[in-house]
């Protein structure tokens, strides 16, 4: 285990306590992830940086560690009777929902409040009531590790060049979008779909990171509510990539099973913890995540920033590129949780660093279009596959 590479990419300056020294017990992730970047590689033909896929957006934002305070500043990782939870507050929603959470009638400091409530109740309580209300949360360890879930739904097909296929990318934020983009530098045509009233996240954050996932991606506006085009669209896409609640598309006819099969179409959904049971209900997010898949820092204290989504991202690209080698005809399932306990039960060091590199960042991103930018070259995309497999 080089915890020298994990000191040098820049993942050290981002895990441990701010008042104390860099954590270099997680070195093994950097390992493993340059692993599957090879195998991406060695697949596709993309080079892949897999430090600056893990610490790319805390170089761009200036983030750096806060122990038990996650790099962005949204999730916390707190003290429960009996262990550990981590809890996301990122949206006004979130924290809208304090009071229900703490059956309190209001909440003058929520952080301050939840950690008083929190420390009277066991860990699983509080998840799951968490879980009710809809925040992002996760007890430490929860999720075992699993492999990716591979499903024949399809017919397969002979192997094509990545020039010749069309990606959709439904995804948002920032573990679906890497794997769209990985595919892009593969040389995929891709689509990133979004509506106008649930545009990516990422749009109102830096526009640096939104250019970094998207930038080389076609933007397209479509109503999740009136799919007609969108169906379209994805009858004759070959990768199709997805990170809602899987009942979100099904229920508009959007599933994989609901849209005609194209031969060797692959798709992937990535979700937080899961597809299928209660756990396609749970919202994640990847500091959430990567807690509830035990992929944390010694204290326990984060790893990285948000290290479950750029992770996943990779892992995703990389099952992509695999499935399409077998012909494709599959849905795949991949969640940030499992990847994350997957990564967690690798071999940890117990050392403690003092020479650090802070995150590089990543090459400038061409810019990414408005939403809607390029409706009309991927209509002409649609009608042009449509022609040609009549």
């Amino acid at each position: 285990m080089d915890t020298a590479d994990w000191a040098a990419s820049g993942l050290a300056a981002l895990t441990g306590r701010p008042d104390g020294p860099p954590d270099g017990s997680r070195a093994a992730v950097l390992t493993r992830a340059r692993s599957v970047a090879a195998e991406l590689q060695a697949s596709c033909g993309v080079a892949v940086d897999a430090a600056e896929l893990l610490t790319g957006r805390a170089a761009m934002l200036g983030l750096t560690r806060r122990g038990r305070i996650s790099a962005g500043g949204a999730t916390r990782l707190l003290r429960a009777r009996d262990g550990w939870f981590a809890l996301t507050l990122s949206r006004d929603d979130d924290i809208a929902t304090v009071p229900a959470l703490l059956a309190a009638d209001e909440v003058a400091e929520p952080w301050s409040a939840i950690e008083g409530w929190a420390l009277q109740r066991d860990a699983a309580e509080i998840v799951e009531r968490a879980r009710l209300l809809g925040l992002p949360t996760g007890e430490l360890g929860e999720t075992p590790s699993a492999p990716t879930v591979i499903q024949q739904i399809g017919v397969r097909a002979a192997r094509r060049g990545y020039a010749e296929l069309l990606v959709v990318d439904l995804s948002s934020m920032w573990a679906g979008p890497l794997c769209g983009q990985l595919l892009s530098r593969a040389g995929a045509a891709v689509v990133k779909v979004e509506s106008h009233a649930r545009p990516d996240g990422t749009r109102a954050g830096d526009g640096r990171f939104f250019d970094w996932m998207n930038g080389e991606k076609l933007c397209y506006a479509a109503d999740f509510d009136a799919p007609g085009q969108l169906r379209e669209l994805l009858t004759q896409a070959d990768v199709v990539i997805e990170s809602s609640r899987p009942a979100a598309l099904v229920r508009r006819g959007l599933g994989p099973l609901d849209i005609p099969a194209r031969a060797g179409r692959v798709w992937i959904r990535v979700t937080g913890h899961g597809g299928h049971g209660e756990r396609a209900d749970w919202a994640g997010f990847g500091d959430d995540a990567a807690v509830s898949g035990g992929l944390v820092g010694a204290g326990p204290v984060f790893c990285g920033d948000a290290i479950a989504d750029p992770l996943t991202g990779l892992q995703a690209a990389a099952e992509v590129t695999a499935a399409l080698a077998r012909g494709g005809g599959e849905l795949l399932e991949v969640s940030l949780a499992a990847v994350a306990a997957n990564y967690a039960e690798l071999p940890t060091a117990d050392v403690e660093l003092s020479d650090v590199t802070p995150p590089a960042a990543p090459p400038s991103a061409p810019r990414a279009g408005a939403l809607g930018a390029d409706n009309a070259r991927v209509a002409e995309l649609i009608r042009g596959r449509s022609s040609a497999t009549c």
